[in-house]
Order: structure tokens, then sequence, then C-alpha cells
């Protein structure tokens, strides 16, 4: 079994070139759960969405969130009627907000919410949440203290960050889905490239799973959510620069530390690959920007590759 830690498009677009060359039986893709809230009386998991939808090829590319043939007869009477509007959720999107806020008020579990919506999709594979439990990123700045969504959407990520707290982490459990997965034969976990403080990190947080991984016999592989000294997509590299770390591949990989056995950085940065070696790395260097299904089952094959190695040592 192959484990994937992923959340936003980075994540998702990686689970689709692992999900092109892996098995349903061999690949399981954990989805970050501490970017999703309440709005308008729903009960949105925007990384869950974000990655089914890529998944089942229905994701709208040019967003980079939400579906494909997308309409918003909803927000445009919302709007008229003085509504919220500055998250905006689409007409096909709201059928599965609505579904899984029924659901959870039935008591139903996220992981098995997630499941009955991935197996509609047609997706084989699994997607599970990292919990069950209620978690929330909270974003430290220096305006105070936001939640993620406002931070992320309504403010567009302006506000400098100091730090990050993730509520409810600590008293989160590891999902049933997931613990059936982890106690058995796991072959190698692939952390996506997806932001490390608010994709990773909230994870991270739940004890189960930083444990899980502290105590591993398998390798850890990463790819570099920085190429160039940027993010592709999103305000990783802003995030970084704003915390004092380096915003570079080798930034990112002092930054995991032990919990990272082998890096795939992009060609763009092959000038870090020795300083990522130096700190007792292995280091692949490839094209990472995956820009079709093509090229996500490129670097997923590279990826597995690297994992194949170090596991042989």
């Amino acid at each position: 079994m192959i484990v994937a830690l992923a959340g936003g498009v980075g994540g998702a677009r990686l689970a689709v070139g692992l999900a092109a060359v892996l098995p349903p039986q061999r690949l399981t893709v954990v989805v970050n759960t501490g970017d999703d809230f309440e709005h308008l009386g729903l009960s949105i998991c925007p990384d869950l969405d974000t990655v089914m939808y890529t998944l089942a090829g229905l994701n709208n590319p040019a967003l980079g969130w939400g579906r494909a043939d997308e309409t918003w007869s909803f927000m445009e009477t919302l709007q008229a009627l003085g509504g919220e509007t500055w998250f905006r959720l689409g007409d096909r999107d709201l059928a599965v907000h609505v579904l899984r806020t029924a659901a959870l008020a039935r008591g139903e579990r996220l992981s098995d919410i997630t499941r009955t919506l991935t197996q509609r999709f047609g997706i084989a594979h699994a997607v599970v949440p990292m919990s069950d439990d209620r978690v929330r990123t909270v974003v430290l700045t220096n305006e105070g203290e936001l939640a993620f969504q406002d931070y992320f959407v309504r403010r567009r990520c302006a506000p400098a960050v100091s730090g990050f707290r993730f509520e409810g982490a600590e008293d989160a459990e590891m999902p049933q889905a997931l613990r059936a997965i982890v106690d058995g034969d796991v072959e190698a976990v692939v952390v996506c490239p997806s932001n490390p403080f608010v994709s990773i990190a909230p994870m991270l947080a739940v004890p189960a799973i930083r444990e899980w991984l502290e105590r591993r016999t398998f390798p850890v592989v990463a790819v570099s959510p920085i190429v160039g000294g940027d993010a592709v997509k999103g305000p990783a590299a802003k995030m970084m620069r704003e915390l004092g770390v380096d915003a570079s591949a080798s930034g990112v990989a002092r930054h995991y530390g032990s919990l990272v056995d082998a890096w795939v950085i992009d060609e763009r940065d092959a000038s870090e690959a020795r300083a990522i070696a130096a700190l007792g790395k292995r280091v692949r260097v490839t094209d990472t920007l995956m820009t079709d299904t093509a090229k996500s089952a490129a670097l997923a094959e590279a990826v597995l590759e690297v994992a194949g190695e170090a596991s042989r040592g």
C-alpha cells in the first residue's frame, strides 16, 4: 500500500498520477480537513472536494477549485438578496455540500460520507479524511487570528503570517478507515507537493498520524511544492518568507527534517540537490510541473522509483 498525504491542487494532481499507475488496492489518499468550515449552514470540505473532483475528472482547472461546467445561479441570486458571496459555491458543487451536511447531521462519519461520494463519482481509489473529528486551521497574522478561509479566500492571503494553530487536532483520532491501512503493510508514504503549513501540517498535528510516521519502517518521499523559489500555486512561498524560512526546495527539506527520507525536486532547482543530500536525504531531480495527466503519471512513477530505492537502502 502507498499512502499519499494530499491537500490542494498540487496534492490532487499527484493523486491523479498515482491513481494512474497504481491499482485501487495499492493506493490510499489521505486528505487535509483543517480547511473545512461551516458556511451558509453547510459543511464545506475544500481539500476533500478538490481531490475528489480532480480524481473524477470533474475539476475546474481554470479556477483551481470547484467543478468544471459550473453554473452560478445560486450565487447570483444570493448576491441580489444581499447575502454573503465572498466564498463562491457553484450550483453543481452545492449538491455535494448539501448531501454531506445532511449526512453529518444524521451522525454519519466524514470518512463514510467521503467513501459514498467518491464511489458515486466513479473513483475506485480510496480517499480518506485525516480525521472524522473536527480540526480547524487558524492563521496567526499581523491582523490577529484568522480562520483559514477568512485568511485564504476573504482576505486573499494578504495579512502577514506569524504562525498557525490547529484547533481540535490534539484530541482528533485517526479514522477507522485509515487505522486499518496503517496497521497493515504500508510500502511508502508520499507527501504530495501541497502547502507544508496549511495542507500537510494539520495532518501531522493529529497525534496518531504523527506517531505513525515517527515510528515508521517504510520510507517517506516528498515532492517539493516550491519550484524556482516560488509556489506553483498558492501562498506557500509567501508564508515561508514571512516565517523566516528560506523559500526554496532545500528550505522545504529542512522544514520537514527527519519526517522525510527522500525528496523529488524540480529540474529548475537542480542546484539545490547537493544541499538536500547533505541533510542525509536521497534526492531525485525531474520535471515536477503536472500540467496534464501524463505528466502527473510520470512524476508519480519517479516518486515510486525513489521510494523503492529508499526502501532498499
